[in-house]
């Protein structure tokens, strides 16, 4: 790796400051924050400046927010993004970590697809693959994806009274059972699937959102029940999130934790 270079590290600093607060700084709020010489950063923003990387504040005389030029880049990334490649890369690291099977889904109707999948090296795995397609409330990602759509928007996909189609004894098949587990989902942020897919394993999945806020993904991890336990659930809702957070991230979402 080279060396890093200290003026356009400074610069980068300065702009990464506007994603904060009401997204307008002073050449002082900037000099307080950073703690760079009152000189510095005056040569900074005026570069920035000129390049319409930052633009005046219009009746707000030496404070800036930022311009179009971050917009147009960040339009540019995200004309290039490819929600299964960047699963893929996700999903890799997170099996990496866990030696065990990640899947990465999106939603159609009352279904999943998986559009990324990495094995564990177990000899004892879940066996899938991309490009499947099973009932969402049966699967971890599913019910995930469930728990983020408005309540109208679920009666129309799981009107009351249907019966709902079921994998193992374990899945649900009662409208009213899902929509209070969905609700349990939204409470805690994460799904838990135990054999309701496969009676042999049990699945932890995390939102994955773009941009604007909006879950688009779900992220998954599939244990066989020989290496499932309580003990273990905790770690594996933990590396969920953090891969979902990370594929999240990839797609343009910044969390405001």
């Amino acid at each position: 790796m080279g060396r890093l270079v200290p003026a356009v590290t400074r610069a980068l600093d300065i702009l990464e400051l506007f994603l904060d607060g009401d997204g307008t700084l002073s050449a002082p709020d900037i000099v307080r924050k950073l703690q760079l010489p009152r000189t510095t950063v005056h040569e900074l923003v005026t570069t920035l400046a000129a390049r319409k990387y930052i633009v005046p504040v219009a009746g707000q005389p030496g404070r800036y927010r930022l311009g179009v030029r971050p917009y147009q880049l960040g339009a540019r990334y995200a004309e290039h993004l490819d929600l299964a490649a960047e699963g893929q890369q996700v999903a890799r690291s997170v099996a990496e970590t866990c030696d065990e099977t990640v899947h990465v889904a999106i939603l159609e109707d009352t279904d999943v697809i998986y559009i990324a999948k990495v094995d564990s090296t177990h000899a004892v795995r879940m066996v899938s693959a991309a490009g499947r397609r099973l009932p969402a409330h049966c699967t971890s990602v599913g019910k995930m994806l469930l728990a983020s759509l408005p309540e109208p928007e679920l009666a129309v996909r799981f009107p009351d009274g249907a019966e709902l189609t079921a994998m193992t004894p374990n899945s649900i098949t009662d409208p009213a059972v899902l929509r209070e587990t969905l609700a349990g989902i939204r409470a805690r942020g994460v799904a838990v699937e135990s054999r309701e897919s496969n009676p042999d394993v049990s699945c932890v999945a995390a939102p994955v959102r773009d941009r604007t806020g909006q879950v688009v993904a779900a992220l998954s991890i599939s244990v066989p029940m020989i290496r499932w336990s309580d003990e273990r659930l905790g770690e594996l809702e933990e590396l969920a999130v953090k891969g979902a957070a990370e594929l999240s991230e990839r797609l343009g979402h910044r969390s405001m934790a």
